[in-house]
């Protein structure tokens, strides 16, 4: 096998263990949505929310922006968060057109009751790494991330 050939054959195992993941942990976001009764979307709107306020309130672009989804799906879901009373949905004190979200007291009990369980998932999930490795791992991800978004762009305009 040529060198070509041992880097098109690595590069689509990558790319099957990275189908691989993304599948198994749909799974578990499913499951954690599940025990707090909500689906998986909104899981992973109250996780980005979490994830990004810093105290003030998250917007909806930001949400939709770490998800990678349209900013009025975030919308249609956080109402439905706000109404089982998970997510608290305020105007923002600059601009009154931009509505700010936290997690509520509910939201965080529930999360916070999920956490050993959580805890005892990634020790599986990570088995055998230690931190300098998920570290080291998560730099070259970010690359590849990163390579995937331009690479995806250029499909998209036809430049490829």
């Amino acid at each position: 096998m040529t060198g070509k050939e041992q880097l098109d054959r690595a590069v689509k195992d990558f790319i099957w263990n990275i189908v691989e993941i993304h599948s198994q942990i749909e799974e578990i976001h499913k499951g954690w949505a599940q025990l707090l009764g909500i689906t998986e979307h909104q899981w992973l709107i109250l996780m980005a929310i979490d994830e990004l306020d810093q105290g003030g309130g998250v917007s909806g672009i930001a949400v939709a922006n770490k998800l990678r989804v349209n900013p009025p799906f975030v919308t249609n879901q956080t109402k439905r968060l706000e109404n089982m009373q998970l997510l608290a949905r305020v105007p923002s004190s600059d601009d009154a057109r931009f509505v700010l979200m936290s997690l509520t007291e509910k939201a965080r009990t529930g999360i916070a009751k999920l956490s050993i369980k959580r805890e005892a998932l990634n020790s599986t999930m990570f088995e055998g790494l230690d931190e300098a490795s998920v570290d080291y791992l998560n730099k070259r991800l970010a690359v590849i991330a990163t390579s995937s978004r331009l690479a995806s762009q250029k499909l998209n305009i036809g430049v490829l």
